[in-house]
């Protein structure tokens, strides 16, 4: 009996909603699911299996695309000896995957592990480092990048932009480690740093810079000035001081993470650097402070921006530090330091406690296995003798 083709048309297949496979004829359908989305089948008998090879989704490939494609997979099987088309287009995929440019792969690798990110600000970093730096090696095929490629990237940052050169040698080695794991190169990673780089490049651990800190002495005089301010980044600033807590932890602080009964604060794992849970026992100024906000409540945050649906912004807390201290003199994230400098020369508290208090991991990896909880209730008098140092100039 003679194979019927052609059985669909443009306009039948732009209008078709019924789910189900419709027949074009020659093993072509087009799958129709119950979601509405529309994809091409191609259906063919090879070795007493009936396989089905996916052409693609409507209307990214067309009804004449996909025609297409069917008759090439008939003419596979129609030689003799008959070759099985699926594998053909395996093998042609790899041979393209071969040759896909770096900067292809990136952000294919990119799409992959979202979940990865915390925020879209971190995806955007990465993306923004290796389009600024590596666009020298952007278009070169993923597979024979090589360590002359890798210096090329980072030698002329490496002294100049340190940090940024470190961040950027561990993305080029996890992205390369992903095409490995891909199939897409073989071989050493380029950019791994121990036995590899680090006896090309000069060690940076001697290199780094540390934010700057106000002396743990002048804190309670900042402090007790932010309380004659009323401005909601004064009032974030303090709770971040009292806290000991980074910017973005503090700033997106949300309702639902407190819980006043048991003077507790819960920064979920998503929102830590670390990405474990952090529980802060909260002194009383800190109480205080979260609970004027709570008469204030605009929105999810505690401390709200404009508009109201999102943060206060970091640039409001450091404009503030720069008005009352000038310029240079303290960042926001410095106040940690200040609190860590303070909890070592002033008090008696174990290193651990305060290490544990900054959300720091404290012993090595057998310790931290053996270590279950987080010294919650021995953290607690730690962080009221430091509220009771830092306002001892409020009014």
């Amino acid at each position: 009996m003679p194979v019927t083709l052609n059985q669909l048309n443009a306009r039948k297949v732009s209008s078709i909603t019924k789910p189900g496979r419709h027949a074009d004829g020659g093993g072509l359908y087009l799958n129709v699911r119950p979601s509405g989305s529309k994809s091409w089948l191609f259906l063919y008998r090879w070795q007493d299996r009936r396989p089905e090879l996916g052409l693609g989704s409507y209307p990214t490939v067309s009804l004449l695309d996909a025609r297409r494609r069917a008759d090439e997979a008939r003419s596979y099987l129609s030689e003799l000896p008959p070759r099985d088309p699926r594998n053909i287009w395996k093998q042609e995929q790899l041979e393209r995957e071969g040759q896909q440019p770096f900067g292809e792969f990136v952000e294919e690798f990119l799409q992959t592990i979202l979940g990865d990110f915390k925020n879209a600000k971190h995806r955007q970093q990465w993306e923004n480092t290796l389009t600024t730096y590596a666009s020298n090696i952007w278009s070169k095929p993923v597979k024979e990048i090589d360590t002359n490629d890798v210096l090329r990237v980072l030698q002329p940052i490496w002294n100049t932009k340190r940090e940024t050169a470190k961040r950027l040698r561990g993305r080029l080695e996890r992205v390369l480690d992903a095409a490995k794991v891909r199939g897409r190169r073989e071989g050493e990673n380029p950019a791994r740093w121990r036995g590899h780089l680090a006896a090309i490049l000069p060690n940076q651990k001697q290199q780094v810079r540390h934010h700057t800190a106000l002396p743990f002495e002048q804190v309670p005089e900042f402090y007790g000035a932010l309380e004659a301010n009323s401005a909601i980044s004064a009032k974030c600033l303090q709770f971040l001081i009292l806290t000991a807590t980074r910017s973005s932890e503090a700033r997106e602080a949300r309702w639902e993470e407190f819980d006043f009964g048991q003077g507790m604060w819960a920064i979920p794992a998503s929102r830590m650097k670390a990405g474990r849970e952090h529980r802060i026992p909260l002194s009383e100024p800190a109480v205080e402070i979260a609970k004027l906000q709570a008469g204030l409540r605009q929105s999810e945050y505690v401390f709200p921006g404009t508009p109201a649906r999102k943060p206060i912004s970091e640039a409001a807390l450091r404009n503030l530090i720069t008005r009352m201290l000038g310029d240079k003199v303290a960042t926001i994230h410095g106040f940690r330091s200040s609190f860590r400098d303070w909890a070592g020369e002033s008090t008696d508290y174990p290193r651990d406690v305060a290490e544990l208090a900054l959300a720091h991991q404290v012993g090595n990896a057998v310790e931290r296995a053996y270590r279950r909880g987080d010294a919650l209730e021995r953290r607690r008098p730690l962080m009221d003798d430091w509220a009771e140092f830092a306002s001892q100039n409020s009014a």
